[in-house]
């Protein structure tokens, strides 16, 4: 049994109220039962807690008000919540170690201990794949590309040739890497001829890639995601792009070519970013924004095309106004042709 107590001493939270009570899941402060512990993270949603029925809830340590359960003070709620659900949760099931039967692997692959490649797979000649690591059903490793220690390639993920991916990477379904870059030239008749990539993707250390995620092998040179980066769902990165350390990008994003984005920045879902600009370190784009130049370290950029945050709500608001505005000219439009015809009279009667 898991009590109060338990989840306070693994997320470094002190205990107000009852902590022996016990603890089963996690859930949001609605959807509570008797038996789940939440969290509030602001007081947006602090009317919810009066009528949770959590048995306790992680909270911020100086908060203050009433509470129908125990809770659980912490300097960060939300990063104590997110401990508190994996020490809860039922781990992913991983495949025992092994090599399926009606896997297909070449003769000169190299496998570590402890290696588990799941039905269907294929691995092809040259590939390396570090100790630890599963490939769960019908993935493919193509020639000569290497997988670090302890990664996790969830069912049909396709990892080209050349690739190079770093330890403990997590790859969720469906994802391509090192896809040809989209590179052609213009003939004379109007016809496309293919410009061969013939560059290789390096993924670092500690990476997660989402389900259905597209990653472009260089059209020459380097596609680079660095140490820690996290992609959601659903995100095109283009050839040669180049992605900092510990950068995380929300789902449907499409980095065109030869992007460079620096280290700790954060990309809002379904933005967009224009060939060959630069973000700096810590900067930030906003939902939908459409980044069309340089974005300096640490600024927050958002709208279209982007633009410091600020400028961009102020423009936004404007345009919000503009039907008002409008019934406003009309209504200035029709009193200035009321004091024209006014003033005509009077010209008239003193002429």
């Amino acid at each position: 049994m898991t009590t109060i107590d338990d989840i306070a001493a693994k997320v470094g939270g002190q205990v107000d109220g009852e902590g022996s009570l016990s603890v089963e899941g996690v859930a949001s402060l609605e959807d509570a039962s008797a038996h789940d512990i939440s969290f509030l993270s602001g007081a947006k949603y602090a009317c919810a807690l009066k009528t949770t029925k959590a048995v306790a809830v992680i909270i911020a340590k100086d908060w203050e008000g009433k509470s129908p359960c125990t809770l659980v003070r912490v300097p960060d709620p939300d990063s104590a919540f997110a401990r508190a659900a994996v020490f809860l949760s039922r781990p992913s099931p991983l495949p025992e170690s092994g090599v399926h039967p009606s896997a297909i692997i070449a003769d000169n692959v190299r496998l570590g201990d402890d290696v588990s490649i799941g039905p269907y797979c294929v691995v092809e000649p040259g590939v390396v794949i570090g100790s630890g690591t599963s490939l769960f059903a019908g993935c493919y490793v193509g020639h000569e590309s290497a997988l670090g220690d302890n990664c996790r390639l969830y069912p049909h993920v396709s990892v080209r040739e050349f690739v190079t991916i770093g330890d403990r990477a997590i790859i969720h379904n469906g994802t391509v890497i090192g896809s040809d870059g989209f590179g052609y030239t213009q003939r004379q008749d109007g016809s496309w001829e293919k410009i061969p990539q013939v560059g290789v993707v390096l993924i670092g250390n500690d990476v997660e890639i989402g389900a259905n995620v597209t990653v472009d092998r260089a059209r020459f040179g380097k596609t680079i995601i660095g140490d820690g980066v996290k992609i959601d769902n659903l995100v095109q990165l283009a050839h040669n792009v180049k992605i900092g350390k510990h950068t995380a990008m929300a789902a449907q994003i499409g980095l065109a070519g030869s992007v460079t984005v620096g280290s700790h920045v954060q990309l809002g879902g379904q933005s967009g970013v224009a060939g060959h600009i630069t973000i700096g370190d810590k900067a930030g784009v906003g939902a939908r924004g459409a980044v069309t130049k340089d974005v300096p370290p640490e600024t927050y950029v958002s709208g279209y095309p982007a633009m410091p945050h600020r400028e961009a709500a102020r423009q936004h608001a404007n345009v919000s106004r503009l039907p008002k505005l409008k019934d406003k000219v009309s209504t200035l439009e029709s009193r200035v042709t009321d004091l024209e015809a006014a003033i005509a009279k009077i010209h008239k009667r003193s002429g």
